[in-house]
């Protein structure tokens, strides 16, 4: 294979960018093998993206009540299930409607209990509405 192939080249602007989605896309339809050359372009080039996206397409985490009502939805939950680590059956309530933030305790709780990074759980919660 060339190396001209393989080169890879610094994401600095939009065209850049534009053109390293456009040499990762093949990747995508045919895997190449981890220990190939291709395999370690896919991996540079990927590199480079994820960097360039977080630094000019940065996620905010998600608002607190909007990833506990996520959760609950991918696990099947109801509010009911939640008061082990929230409290009794109003506080839930009074949580998953913004009337009341999460106290540490209940971030904690949270976290070991449904998996959700205590990071986001921290986060202040957008107002009621």
């Amino acid at each position: 294979m060339s190396q001209d192939l393989y080169t890879v080249r610094p994401i600095r602007t939009e065209a850049d960018y534009e053109v390293a989605l456009k040499l990762v896309e093949p990747y995508f339809e045919s895997d190449p093998e981890p220990d190939s050359d291709a395999g370690a372009h896919f991996e540079a080039l990927i590199t480079l993206i994820e960097a360039y996206e977080a630094k000019h397409y940065p996620i905010d985490p998600p608002d607190p009540v909007e990833a506990i009502k996520f959760r609950m939805e991918q696990q099947g939950l109801t509010a009911r299930d939640l008061e082990p680590m929230i409290g009794s059956r109003g506080r839930v309530s009074e949580v998953l409607n913004r009337k009341r933030p999460l106290s540490m305790a209940m971030v904690w709780r949270l976290h070991q209990g449904l998996g959700i990074a205590a990071e986001t759980l921290i986060r202040p919660a957008k107002p009621a509405a």
